[in-house]
């Protein structure tokens, strides 16, 4: 009963507040109108207008406004909350109450100063103006006395710590609001940078902006600035690097604050800081993708994701769910990655569209089981064992899951109709020095004999492209561990590089490739310059606010089995074909595929009982370019 009896109090609040507001506003709206009128015929008239038909009026427009206060929703609001929504259905309120007003006045009124609904135009836009004021100037105040001080909370440990806002844009601005609103967070913004010179000397919420991040030097030291928060948009990669770079050399710690897109979509706020991680300064500009044609190949059919519990295949679940498709049947052999995979996509909201389904690829009446009940007309192939060392030291292992799997795959989704099957394969495919990027190598092959196949429906690509920040086994988790341990970092070779992308943009990217690829294509995400990995792992040691080689240490420990110096994109023999897109490039061979899937997966099957070395030296025949690692 505490919740309905808490409701009735809370509405009788409101209609107490707002009736009293409504007797001020229209009582001076008289005095406006009438007071002051001298002598005769007039000042009579003024007299049974504010004696007599004042009292009158109180008695139906208050209830009048306030009904309609309620209508627009003015009783539901918690009252110290007020903004830009609340105020404009506040104003529509009262419009409308003294729209009703006028339309009273001229239907029932008779002209004469003592009838109750003769109230004269000038008196009631009087009114109007002054409900306004009074309405929303007291909800204001309301909103200012307990931001300021009844709703300031203690801060935790006694510490405030200043900080300044780079950025004093929306997204900033945003966060200044929140940050001094919730004095509880111990944070106190002093000041804001912006590279935009029309902003300098203004303020933000009574905060000033003082001028470019170029001033950071000074911040310390006159301001008593300890951290500086990032609120630029994440298209600035460059300037978020250059300013990360900047304040890590003052000894500033550097946070940044979410995007505007995780702030649209609800799922954070902008109080909600992080200390800004190697993503946000490794990445690169986002590109931009055509989503008319991707969501007219998601929407409204069925998708299959393999992998789906791996870094690449989670991401193509959440951004193939996010487009509105059919069913997306979500695969993976490991229950406990899948199952994370479906709660993540429960929790964003696509519970309905989902079918987890615990299967292995190499698995052919499992997967023929999955393709008869379900038929997808898309299927993202991202299945498969990808970690190097581990895949040197069991070849078979690779080529029954990267190979034959998906032959497998590839092979239902032809006879089962679909659309299209993409293969996610790797740069490491490329002129192969190891057993992973060698069995990607046999199933890009696979893939583009199948596309041969006289009658083929199926439209057949793979997607190559490099390293990911973030995935599972990538350096970037390995170095945050060997730091959070006091080192050292590991590093297998000083001038060792490599090609870097975000999860999000990848799979963006993969899905693009998938709308301009024809059957047969192998499509390269364009993967900028590649980085060296040595000077990756200082900057994450940076960021971390640690020094290297001083603080933490970085050993260099060898190139491991099968690793090359410098990832290649591109086969010789190879062709470069433009597409659509300027960050997607299609290579095709010389030579059109032929048809010789069988006799590929026969030899392949030949290969898996045989030992470490031979089993080598047999993936070389089926890939001349391939150079075995020879322990």
């Amino acid at each position: 009963m505490a919740a309905p009896v808490h409701r009735y109090q809370r509405a009788a609040f409101f209609f107490a507040t707002y009736g009293a507001l409504a007797a001020l506003s229209l009582w001076f709206a008289y005095e406006l109108r009438f007071a002051g009128e001298d002598g005769g015929a007039q000042h009579q008239a003024a007299e049974a207008y504010l004696y007599l038909q004042r009292p009158q009026a109180l008695l139906w427009l208050i209830p009048l406004k306030v009904l309609l206060l309620g209508m627009w929703g003015q009783f539901r609001g918690v009252f110290y909350y007020f903004r830009l929504p609340d105020a404009f259905r506040m104003g529509l309120a009262l419009f409308t109450a003294t729209a009703a007003a006028l339309v009273i006045a001229a239907v029932f009124g008779t002209g004469q100063p003592t009838e109750a609904f003769d109230i004269p135009r000038g008196v009631l836009l009087v009114d109007f103006n002054l409900s306004l004021v009074l309405f929303m100037g007291f909800r204001v105040s309301i909103r200012a006395l307990r931001e300021r001080f009844w709703g300031k909370e203690p801060v935790a440990a006694g510490v405030v710590e200043r900080i300044a806002i780079v950025g004093a844009g929306q997204t900033g601005a945003q966060l200044a609001s929140e940050l001094l609103s919730r004095r509880g967070h111990g944070i106190e913004p002093v000041c804001f940078l912006d590279d935009d010179i029309a902003k300098h000397n203004l303020q933000i919420h009574g905060v000033p902006v003082l001028g470019a991040p170029e001033r950071m030097p000074e911040l310390a030291e006159k301001y008593g600035v300890t951290e500086i928060i990032l609120a630029l948009p994440s298209t600035s990669v460059r300037r978020i690097r250059e300013v990360s770079t900047l304040a890590s050399a003052n000894n500033l710690r550097v946070l940044v604050v979410p995007s505007m897109a995780e702030l649209a979509g609800g799922r954070v706020r902008a109080s909600d800081i992080r200390p800004i991680s190697v993503e946000d300064i490794l990445g690169r500009e986002p590109a931009k993708l055509d989503d008319e044609a991707i969501d007219a190949m998601v929407k409204g059919r069925t998708v299959l994701v393999t992998g789906a519990g791996g870094s690449i295949g989670s991401e193509l679940c959440r951004q193939v769910a996010a487009r509105s498709p059919a069913r997306l049947v979500i695969l993976d052999q490991c229950e406990v990655l899948l199952y994370q995979s479906e709660q993540e996509l429960i929790a964003a909201g696509a519970g309905a569209l989902i079918t987890p389904i615990v299967g292995d690829v190499a698995d052919a009446d499992r997967m023929r089981e999955v393709f008869a009940r379900f038929r997808p007309s898309l299927v993202l192939h991202a299945a498969a064992h990808k970690h190097v060392p581990l895949m040197e030291s069991q070849p078979a292992e690779a080529l029954k899951n990267n190979v034959l799997g998906t032959a497998v795959v590839a092979g239902l989704a032809a006879e089962f109709g679909a659309d299209k099957f993409v293969l996610i394969s790797s740069d490491k495919a490329v002129n192969p020095t190891n057993v992973m990027g060698a069995t990607k190598r046999l199933a890009e092959l696979v893939v583009r004999s199948m596309q041969a196949r006289a009658g083929a429906r199926t439209a057949f690509l793979a997607v190559r492209f490099g390293n990911v920040l973030g995935s599972s086994g990538s350096v970037i988790p390995i170095f945050r561990r060997q730091i959070a341990a006091g080192g050292p970092v590991t590093v297998t070779h000083p001038d060792v590089k490599r090609y870097f992308m975000t999860i999000p943009e990848a799979v963006g990217l993969v899905l693009q490739s998938a709308t301009l690829g024809a059957g047969g294509d192998i499509l390269v995400l364009e993967m900028g310059q590649p980085l060296k990995i040595v000077d990756v792992a200082r900057q994450l040691i940076e960021l971390s606010g640690l020094r290297p080689d001083v603080d933490i240490e970085i050993r260099i420990v060898g190139l491991r089995p099968g690793e090359k110096l410098v990832e290649e994109l591109q086969h010789e023999g190879e062709q470069y074909r433009p597409t659509e897109h300027g960050r997607v490039f299609r290579f095709v061979a010389e030579q059109a595929p032929v048809d010789r899937t069988d006799a590929l997966l026969a030899q392949v099957r030949a290969l898996l009982p045989l030992e470490r070395a031979a089993c080598k030296q047999g993936i070389r025949e089926l890939v001349p370019e391939y150079v075995p690692f020879v322990e």
